[in-house]
């Protein structure tokens, strides 16, 4: 059983108060392969009675853990099993997005994640047809985030899969226009997608888990940087990792708290505990701020990838002896968008699409909430797509791209989105083509290091 001596709460507790400590989800998964119907209206019916029966306490729940232990969780979420597949005999997809977002709606949850597919090695028929509904589906939702797995260090990349995303990104951008192509933040692209990652907008409950999961996403970017800074710039590097390790064992026990309680009240499985560092866009609560705590003078400078692969060691490994149950990404986000430093670090030209994409090399995603111009051709969105693929299958790592070509906007522009999603300013793409590259689909073979067995 889980328990906390005097001192430790305390500590969370001054975390909470001034580090901008948080839960920053608490995630039912749900499988949805019972809801399969006789048509697509039945099982757009069954899916909804199954998520507002299932899930319907999920608000009260958090909250009531929230108030009890005092500790905040910013978003309840859902995440389901990939649509493409509940979908797969039936169709009707966009009628089953709308099934979801109404669920989410009724029971007041902030996201839904699932409207999924996984297409590393190839494309069915109904995945093709799955995969075309995206920008209509999620332009025409409010709720309902989507993701595609593209790719596998088992399997190689599917090119084909790549150039589709590319476009489906492109049309999704211009569906939602009025709010500077919002509808791409509800989307993202995998290398390696995993099945049990609460963090949206790629959250889908994978075909091995179980009926009802509780995955927790803890964070706490403000916590490691008052850390760092209370241990002085003298200290050198291994001090440093030694005290993020510290940091991420005491931001891991709060999650597995939350998680524990939440499971043992909602009937569910207890999951996993996600270690990802997560930043918002308020002042203090940024993993660039923890690199420039760390030596730089701007994230983005010569040094940062060094700093960032430092830092996510060091998470992943002091949150592994706070939790039997880690899983997810774990790590640290580096989603520009959702991050005060980041962000900066983009004004004054210190960081460039170049260097984020060095620095998912060694962090726990990819490219993450990027504003590029809205006349960004969708041959260069999947050509970005198969370059963090690429990072992905090589290294066996996840890695994702959340890209928004917000239309009419150049570079030097800004996009709002507000509240989490943040505001994004609009980076500079390299002007050069690759679209020959891209038609010529087919599939990127496996790497050798992929036999194992």
């Amino acid at each position: 059983m889980l328990s906390f001596n005097k001192n430790e709460i305390l500590e969370t507790i001054r975390m909470i108060d001034s580090e901008n400590l948080d839960v920053r989800t608490v995630t039912m998964a749900l499988s949805l392969f019972d809801c399969v119907g006789r048509d697509a209206d039945e099982t757009a019916d069954l899916v909804y009675r199954k998520i507002v029966s299932r899930a319907g306490n999920l608000v009260k729940v958090s909250n009531e853990i929230a108030e009890t232990y005092g500790v905040p969780i910013v978003n309840k979420r859902v995440s389901v099993t990939p649509v493409s597949l509940i979908g797969a005999r039936v169709g009707g997809y966009e009628k089953l997005c709308k099934a979801l977002d109404s669920a989410a709606k009724e029971i007041g949850i902030d996201f839904i994640g699932g409207y999924s597919a996984l297409v590393h090695k190839g494309m069915t028929a109904f995945e093709r047809d799955f995969i075309d509904s995206i920008p209509a589906a999620i332009a025409s939702t409010q709720k309902v985030c989507a993701s595609v797995n593209v790719g596998s260090t088992r399997s190689g990349i599917n090119m084909d899969a790549v150039r589709l995303m590319g476009e489906k990104i492109k049309a999704l951008a211009e569906r939602t226009a009025s709010t500077g192509g919002s509808g791409c933040a509800k989307l993202v692209v995998f290398c390696n997608a995993v099945e049990d990652n609460p963090f949206m907008a790629g959250a889908f409950n994978g075909p091995g888990e179980g009926d009802a999961v509780i995955n927790v996403g803890v964070s706490g970017p403000g916590v490691v940087s008052c850390a760092l800074r209370n241990l002085g710039k003298s200290a050198d590097l291994l001090a440093v990792a030694e005290e993020i390790k510290r940091t991420a064992f005491k931001i891991t026990r709060v999650g597995q708290l939350v998680a524990s309680e939440a499971a043992k009240r909602l009937d569910a499985q207890f999951g996993i505990v996600d270690l990802s560092l997560a930043p918002t866009p308020k002042v203090g609560d940024s993993v660039a701020q923890i690199l420039e705590e760390m030596g730089l003078e701007s994230v983005g400078a010569a040094g940062t990838t060094a700093c960032l692969a430092i830092l996510n060691d060091a998470v992943k490994k002091g949150g592994v002896m706070a939790s039997s149950s880690v899983g997810g990404l774990s790590g640290a986000f580096i989603p520009v968008s959702e991050d005060d430093g980041m962000i900066r670090a983009v004004r004054r030209g210190a960081l460039t699409l170049e260097k984020l994409e060095a620095m998912t090399c060694v962090c726990s995603v990819g490219l993450d909430m990027i504003a590029v111009p809205g006349s960004t051709s969708a041959a260069t969105l999947s050509a970005i797509i198969a370059d963090e693929c690429a990072i992905g299958m090589i290294n066996n790592k996840t890695t994702a791209v959340r890209v928004i070509p917000a239309p009419g906007k150049d570079v030097g522009d800004e996009v709002e989105f507000g509240g989490l999603l943040g505001r994004a300013p609009v980076m500079p793409v390299n002007p050069y083509s690759a679209a020959e590259f891209i038609a010529r689909g087919g599939r990127v073979p496996a790497p050798v290091h992929s036999l194992k067995n």
